[in-house]
């Protein structure tokens, strides 16, 4: 019911308030194809806000698009139709078609790694990377399992990177492929990808980790591998922990 809840007035919330900004600048003399644009765009952030918190797909759509299609209901669209293209734009720029092939916005859950170092044991100022790390969630769980370590986040989405970096100024953020990154130099890759990338990280892990590390999977299993380890640490997400050389290893359930 508490979910429920949330979700009306948070839908108010973002619509009641993109539609003051809107009126604010009119009523300021900006124009109104301009007041329209910017006010849209807000509606844009705040739905990828919800998206990171677990919203789901038909919730966030929700979201953007309640003040352009409330105003256009209204009568009020006057503008002209590239206009209407622009929130569109800054959504693949913010997060752009090639990362969301890989994996859309998986948020991770804070506590969701807190099990994997009852079997995951790295030395002090291990390496460990976030391989796709968004908007920086992912970095603030390890950093959570792993107090001291080096955490390194790659992520394709440029602004998504500059958002990771602001949040978590104690590891290093780059913006890059993870693919074409060489996993050879960490003792700890995190993903949480989608199933149809999995074969893909598999693949590359067997190929470049060296003995010893660790894959780190959370709610997505490698199915070409034997695990290691699997922890409950957040309920109905599974990690998925496999050692290097990711060979005779049998399954433990922590």
């Amino acid at each position: 019911m508490s979910n429920l809840i949330r979700w009306p007035l948070a839908a108010l919330a973002v619509w009641g308030g993109v539609w003051y900004l809107y009126l604010f600048l009119v009523e300021q003399g900006i124009h109104s194809s301009v007041a329209m644009l910017f006010a849209t765009s807000a509606g844009v952030i705040a739905a990828a806000t919800a998206w990171h918190k677990g919203f789901s797909q038909a919730r966030t759509a929700a979201l953007a698009m309640g003040f352009p299609v409330s105003f256009w209901l209204m009568g009020m669209a006057t503008v002209p139709a590239w206009v209407w293209l622009l929130p569109l734009i800054l959504i693949i720029w913010i997060y752009p078609m090639h990362a969301w092939r890989d994996a859309p916005i998986f948020p991770t859950p804070l506590n969701a790694l807190r099990e994997v170092p009852r079997w995951a044991i790295l030395p002090a100022q291990a390496k460990i990377l976030d391989a796709g790390c968004g908007a920086g969630d992912g970095l603030k769980a390890l950093r959570l399992a792993y107090v001291n370590a080096q955490w390194i986040g790659i992520e394709f989405s440029r602004p998504l990177s500059w958002l990771a970096k602001f949040r978590c100024p104690w590891a290093e953020v780059r913006c890059g492929d993870i693919w074409e990154d060489h996993w050879g130099a960490y003792d700890m890759v995190y993903l949480f990808q989608r199933p149809e990338t999995m074969p893909r990280a598999v693949e590359k892990a067997k190929a470049e980790m060296k003995p010893g590390a660790w894959l780190v999977s959370l709610e997505f299993e490698a199915a070409e591998l034997k695990a290691t380890a699997v922890t409950d640490a957040s309920p109905n997400r599974p990690v998925w922990l496999y050692q290097a050389p990711f060979t005779g290893q049998s399954r433990v359930k922590i």
